[in-house]
């Protein structure tokens, strides 16, 4: 009987063993398992895509708003620009009306002199066929007593001495209107010639924004572009996203399935140990042993990536020679701007205050702002040959008149400056327009 107990002992843990040890669902999960990691590896490169449009967007964005406000300086300057052209304009018209008005009283002078210079010589050549003043003579003949002698001759020679005066008065007044018609004609010459450099500012300020809208629609464009690529990447990702999570629910799914399974069976396994058991008991009336239950598995520990933060790069100081590189791209040229916080803020300079603001930058102060001009810069510092020039030396052009451009040597040839075709740049003086220019004025600071 005991042989018999230990033979049906025996095959109901066999029985237990075999449902315990059955892969009823392992080659379905792992071909989830492996699809999955598949979609995950795909989400991946997808994802990294989504960066890099996410990162290009950015930059695009970014260029976008530096050509947004480059423009809107363009724009500020060429109106700054247009009044100061309309109002030299005015100024030109109103110096030509003072030049007419004065060459018309010089005109008006020029024939009451010559009249009196006519009378004059009528005069003296009476006096000399006669020998003497022929009119005056009979003027004073003509008196009726010595009383009526005196006063004529007093007469006469007060209009003689008036004569003498006025003759004196009209020349100085002639001379003093040519003076002014100098004077006027060499201002209108000045604004004539200011005029014409406004003029040709205005155009290539236009130019300028021409090119910066084309720039700006064509970052548009790209923008557009890269849009519509983070777009599809994301709904890519969206719809692997989806399948994955769709996985790893039938994955779920399936595993809860086969721990159901299992503990279904070794519910049975149990219940079968256990009845057979208890028929042991009553055949051999002897103490049946328990099963010992399998301990269960301990669940996988979840892995996680950390990611390092980047720290920007600490900036540099610069020197006089470098520190106007910011405005490179980013401000434009004003004539006479520059010399409020609002014009600096905004980028909008002229030539000697953007040599102001580079120095003030770096502790030096060349005067006050608001009266800061190529002839104040010139008498700033120490005058030094061109042959002897180093980084940091003003140098001098004449442009619309003499010494009417300065700017910073950088070396090399180049300095930079607020230039009326780009705002700050770095021009080459050895060569082209500003070797024609450069006067060889080099000044030290």
């Amino acid at each position: 009987m005991k042989k018999k107990m230990l033979l049906l002992n025996t095959t109901v843990l066999l029985g237990l063993g075999g449902v315990l040890s059955t892969p009823a669902y392992a080659s379905t999960i792992q071909d989830m398992e492996s699809q999955k990691s598949q979609i995950q590896n795909q989400r991946q490169d997808v994802q990294s895509n989504i960066k890099a449009a996410s990162d290009e967007l950015t930059r695009l964005q970014a260029e976008q708003d530096q050509m947004k406000a480059q423009l809107e300086r363009l724009t500020l300057a060429e109106e700054e620009n247009n009044k100061k052209a309309q109002k030299t304009e005015a100024d030109i018209k109103e110096t030509s009306k003072q030049v007419d008005q004065l060459e018309k009283e010089i005109k008006l002078l020029q024939e009451k002199l010559e009249k009196r210079n006519n009378i004059l010589k009528d005069r003296a050549r009476s006096m000399q066929e006669s020998g003497g003043n022929v009119e005056y003579l009979q003027v004073l003949l003509g008196s009726s007593s010595f009383g009526d002698f005196v006063d004529r001759a007093l007469a006469v020679s007060t209009i003689v001495d008036a004569d003498r005066g006025i003759l004196k008065e009209t020349k100085n007044m002639q001379d003093e209107l040519k003076t002014k018609q100098a004077d006027v004609k060499s201002k209108l010459a000045s604004l004539e010639d200011m005029k014409a450099e406004l003029d040709e500012m205005t155009v290539q300020l236009a130019a300028q924004k021409k090119q910066k809208d084309a720039l700006a629609k064509e970052l548009k464009d790209k923008e557009a572009k890269n849009e519509e690529l983070k777009a599809s990447l994301q709904s890519k990702d969206s719809s692997l996203a989806n399948e994955q999570s769709t996985l790893e629910q039938n994955i779920k799914d399936q595993k809860a399935a086969e721990e159901a399974a299992r503990k279904a069976a070794e519910q049975a396994a149990k219940e079968a140990a256990k009845k057979a058991a208890e028929q042991a008991q009553k055949a051999a009336a002897e103490p049946a042993e328990k099963a010992d239950s399998p301990s269960p598995k301990a669940a996988p520990k979840a892995s996680s990536n950390d990611v390092a933060p980047t720290s920007a790069p600490a900036p540099k100081a610069s020197n006089v020679v470098t520190v106007g590189n910011r405005w490179i791209g980013n401000s434009a040229y004003v004539f006479g701007g520059g010399r409020s916080q609002s014009d600096i803020n905004h980028g909008l300079f002229d030539c000697s205050s953007f040599v102001h603001w580079a120095y003030s930058q770096v502790g030096v102060n060349l005067g006050p702002l608001g009266s800061v001009s190529t002839e104040t810069l010139k008498h700033a510092g120490t005058q030094v040959s061109s042959s002897q020039m180093q980084p940091g030396d003003l140098v001098f052009f004449d442009t619309y008149k003499k010494d009417g451009h300065v700017g910073i040597y950088v070396g090399g040839g180049k300095f930079i400056g607020a230039q009326s075709s780009t705002g700050v740049a770095i021009a080459n003086m050895s060569s082209g327009y500003w070797k024609q220019k450069f006067n060889g004025r080099v000044v030290r600071i």
